[in-house]
């Protein structure tokens, strides 16, 4: 298999061609952008299959520059560089569509890890149309689940933790992030993670997961949930 195309978009020119050496002995093939509006035009012109991109970028933040992709229905992979570790920032990212972020500084090897871990990720979820695990039928496509050959109500929030989970598949999902990935990209959303562990609770119960013991929706204490 052919090696990605990556669009970075970084201001810093030092840096970014440092990562465009490094990314491109690793195979990729890179492109490099300064700015904000120049990201833009770049993606109309052409598809790349994932986007490196810092948040703090002249003219117009990566932040915009990720809600107006994500408002075209632009759904390239985007892997956010930010200088901040401040939680909200991660999780505005993540709300806006982002697929991971790295927080500066960091090491090329753990840039390339997580690049090939979002594409890896990415190839195997455009496949996922359908879950077998155990007892339980998932088909996302048509939105429908059978426990035992009988089918089973989720709701549209159960059906979206369900699809997350299996598209991480035997990875911890972080409460903090299902909350950005699922209720909304509006920074007003307000949903504690107690939400969250009501609407697992009830997926549980209605795909015959025993809370007690569960075998499907496993609870990654202190942090949040794995698909098994």
């Amino acid at each position: 298999m052919s090696k990605a195309e990556i669009l970075l978009v970084e201001d810093d020119q030092d840096l970014a061609e440092g990562l465009r050496d490094a990314l491109a002995l690793e195979g990729y093939s890179i492109r490099h952008v300064g700015d904000g509006p120049a990201a833009l035009r770049d993606m109309r012109g052409s598809a790349r299959d994932l986007i490196v991109l810092d948040a703090m970028l002249p003219n117009l933040s990566g932040f915009d520059v990720l809600k107006e992709l994500r408002a075209r229905g632009d759904e390239t992979p985007v892997l956010m560089l930010t200088a901040r570790s401040a939680e909200m920032d991660k999780v505005r990212g993540l709300k806006l569509g982002a697929d991971d972020y790295v927080t500066k500084p960091f090491g090329i090897m753990e840039l390339v890890a997580r690049i090939e871990a979002i594409l890896k990720r990415t190839r195997a979820a455009g496949s996922l149309t359908r879950l077998t695990a155990g007892e339980v039928v998932v088909d996302f496509r048509a939105r429908k689940a059978w426990l035992r050959g009988a089918p089973v109500t989720l709701t549209r929030r159960e059906f979206e933790i369900l699809e997350v989970l299996a598209r991480r598949r035997g990875q911890a999902v972080s409460r903090s992030e299902l909350i950005a990935r699922i209720w909304g990209t509006d920074d007003d959303v307000e949903v504690s993670t107690r939400t969250v562990d009501q609407h697992v609770l009830s997926l549980r119960r209605k795909l015959g997961d025993r809370s007690e013991a569960p075998q499907l929706i496993e609870t990654v204490y202190g942090y949040g949930y794995r698909l098994a």
